[in-house]
């Protein structure tokens, strides 16, 4: 039993030292896509990557957060649920989470979905200032919001996920390559 657990601390040791010492580039970006509620635009953001990191095979993983967390609205905008269910992508699971300082410290990238979700992120965690960039700049430099469809008719859903669509995956191929 002794030697038994002595063999057991001594794999464990060195998968932990081979952990550590492998570089940034070894494991996977992380990314945090940023809203004010958790319930639209970034947990259909989350989606749309995940989808396609897992289909291009790309070294990354995501999660979803928000600036102001309403403890009474937590699960997924139903359009988006729809929108997305369309596409084989099931969001019913999520429970929106608010951004804090364990998301702050261990995202490489952290996406937001305009420039106020941005300015929050910086001002309650200036350590991030230089990894917090709205979808947009970071994706194709420009200065554009992500438009909120919260209360919005179904076809607004539809405009606000064509944008998602593409800015996602751009941001996604930049942070892959560069990382």
């Amino acid at each position: 039993m002794i030697a038994r657990r002595g063999l057991l601390e001594m794999l464990a040791l060195a998968l932990l030292s081979t952990t550590l010492s492998a570089s940034a580039a070894d494991r996977p970006i992380r990314i945090a896509f940023v809203d004010t509620g958790n319930t639209g635009r970034s947990i259909t953001a989350e989606a749309l990557a995940a989808a396609v990191i897992s289909h291009q095979h790309l070294n990354a993983l995501v999660i979803s957060r928000a600036v102001a967390l309403n403890p009474y609205n937590i699960h997924p905008e139903e359009n988006f649920v729809t929108l997305l269910r369309e596409r084989a992508i099931d969001i019913t699971p999520h429970v929106a989470a608010q951004f804090g300082p364990a998301e702050a410290k261990f995202s490489d990238l952290i996406l937001t979905m305009t420039a106020a979700h941005k300015a929050w992120v910086i001002e309650h965690f200036p350590e991030t200032k230089e990894h917090v960039f709205t979808l947009a700049e970071f994706a194709t430099g420009k200065d554009e919001e992500v438009l909120d469809a919260f209360g919005k008719p179904m076809a607004f859903y539809k405009t606000v996920l064509g944008q998602l669509d593409g800015l996602v995956e751009a941001a996604i191929i930049k942070a892959t390559t560069k990382h």
